[in-house]
C-alpha cells in the first residue's frame, strides 16, 4: 500500500535526507564521497546550456551521472528529485517551446532555489512563456500530480536511492510514462545487499550509500514492474577516500550507473535473435555520425547492424523510430542473440575486485 504524505513526513530517514540536502550541504564540495558527483564528461548538448544557468543552481548540484538523453525536442519530461533544477533547466532549453519539463522534489530549500529563476531563464532561453514547473512533494506521490501515460521521458539523478519504498517509485514512474517512453536515470548500486547499520546511518543516507540497492535486486524489481532488459549507458566504481566513511561501509562496494529503461510492449528478459537489421539513417541532433543506445550498442550512420529483438523494439517503438530503419519481424526465432550483452551478463566493472553492477 502506498504511503501517504503525512506518513512520509514522520519518517526519520526523510527528515535526515531533507536536513542533509537542505541545510548541511551548501555546495557540491561539501560531500564526503564522490557518490553524488558527476565525473562523466558532459556531452556537447548539455555543455552549451550550462553557461546560461545561475551559479546558485550549479553550485547546489548533487547528481551522480549525466541522465539527459538525446532527441528531446517537443517532449513532455519529468525530472524525479529535481533539486535546484539544474537538469530541468537544461532540458527546458532542449525541448524547445513545444515541449514541457516538470521537476518534483521533497526538499523545500532546493525547490525554492529552482523556482526563483523561472522568469530569468525563460527570458534567457528566448521563450515567451515558461515551459518548466516545479512540484514540492515526495516522489512517491507522482500519481497525484501526473496523469497515467502522460509523459514521454522521466529522468532522475542520484535520488531514487534516497527513497524508502523504491518499488512504489518505479511502479508510479511506469504508470505515468507513455508506451514507448523511457526512464533514463543515474543512481548508486551496491555489489551486495547492504547491512542495516549502513542503511540506518544518517551520513551514509545523505551520501547516497545507505539506500543503494543491490544491483540484482534492482534488475529483478525493474523486470517485475515491466521494465524488461534494463540497458546500462555508463558506470563507474565509487572511490571512498574518507576514512570514517570507509570504516562504516566495510567491504561493500558501490558504483554509479546510468540506466535506460523502456516501457515497450513485447520486450523479453533476454536478447533473442529474430534476424532484425537496424540502420541509423537520419541524424539525431547533437549526434550526427553515430548514436549510442547503451554501452554495448553504438550505431554508425548508414551502417546496417544485426540486432536482437529487444533492440529492434527500442529503435522502432520509441521516439528514435524516425532516425532508424529497422528491417525484420518476429515471425521466426533463431535462438539466443549471442552478440548482445544484456542484464544477465556479469561484465560488472572494469575492476573485477570492485564489481557491483552488471
Amino acid at each position: 500500500m502506498e504511503k501517504q504524505a503525512d506518513e512520509l513526513r514522520s519518517d526519520r530517514r526523510y527528515d535526515n535526507v531533507k536536513e542533509y540536502y537542505g541545510e548541511v550541504l551548501q555546495k557540491t564540495s561539501d560531500l564526503k564521497t564522490d557518490a553524488c558527483c558527476t565525473h562523466d564528461a558532459l556531452p556537447a548538448h548539455i555543455r552549451k546550456v550550462l553557461p546560461l544557468l545561475p551559479a546558485e543552481i550549479k553550485d547546489k548540484y548533487y547528481g551522480c551521472g549525466s541522465p539527459i538523453p538525446l532527441a528531446l525536442e517537443g517532449l513532455k519530461i519529468l525530472d524525479v528529485g529535481c533539486g535546484t533544477g539544474r537538469d530541468c533547466y537544461i532540458m527546458s532549453k532542449l525541448v524547445g517551446t513545444d515541449g514541457f519539463v516538470s521537476g518534483i522534489d521533497m526538499t523545500k530549500n532546493q525547490i525554492t532555489v529552482a523556482e526563483k529563476y523561472v522568469d530569468q531563464l525563460t527570458a534567457a532561453f528566448g521563450y515567451n512563456k515558461p515551459n518548466v514547473k516545479f512540484v514540492f512533494d515526495y516522489i512517491e506521490n507522482l500519481n497525484k500530480h501526473f496523469e497515467k501515460e502522460s509523459l514521454d521521458v522521466i529522468t532522475s539523478n542520484c535520488v531514487i536511492n534516497l527513497t524508502e519504498d523504491k518499488d512504489v517509485v518505479f511502479r508510479q514512474v511506469y504508470d505515468v510514462l507513455k508506451f514507448g517512453g523511457e526512464l533514463y536515470f543515474s543512481d548508486i548500486y551496491a555489489d551486495r545487499r547492504v547491512p542495516k547499520e549502513i542503511i540506518d546511518d544518517p551520513i551514509l543516507q545523505g551520501e547516497c550509500l545507505g539506500g543503494a540497492m543491490y544491483y540484482r535486486d534492482f534488475q529483478r524489481m525493474a523486470s517485475k514492474i515491466g521494465f524488461a532488459d534494463p540497458r546500462i549507458v555508463s558506470k563507474r566504481v565509487l572511490n571512498i577516500d574518507d576514512e570514517q566513511i570507509r570504516s562504516l561501509v566495510g567491504n561493500v562496494n558501490f558504483c554509479s550507473v546510468t540506466y535506460r529503461l523502456w516501457k515497450i510492449r513485447g520486450l523479453e528478459d533476454a536478447c533473442e535473435d529474430y534476424g532484425h537489421i537496424a540502420t541509423y539513417t537520419d541524424q539525431i541532433p547533437d549526434s550526427p555520425f553515430e548514436f549510442a543506445l547503451d554501452n554495448q550498442h553504438v550505431f554508425c550512420k548508414n551502417k546496417p547492424e544485426k540486432v536482437c529483438g529487444n533492440t529492434a523494439l527500442m529503435l522502432s517503438q520509441t521516439r528514435f523510430k524516425k532516425y532508424f530503419a529497422v528491417v525484420g519481424d518476429f515471425e521466426r526465432h533463431f535462438g539466443a542473440f549471442e552478440d548482445c550483452a544484456n542484464v544477465s551478463s556479469d561484465n560488472t566493472t572494469d575492476n573485477a575486485s570492485s564489481s557491483c553492477c552488471s
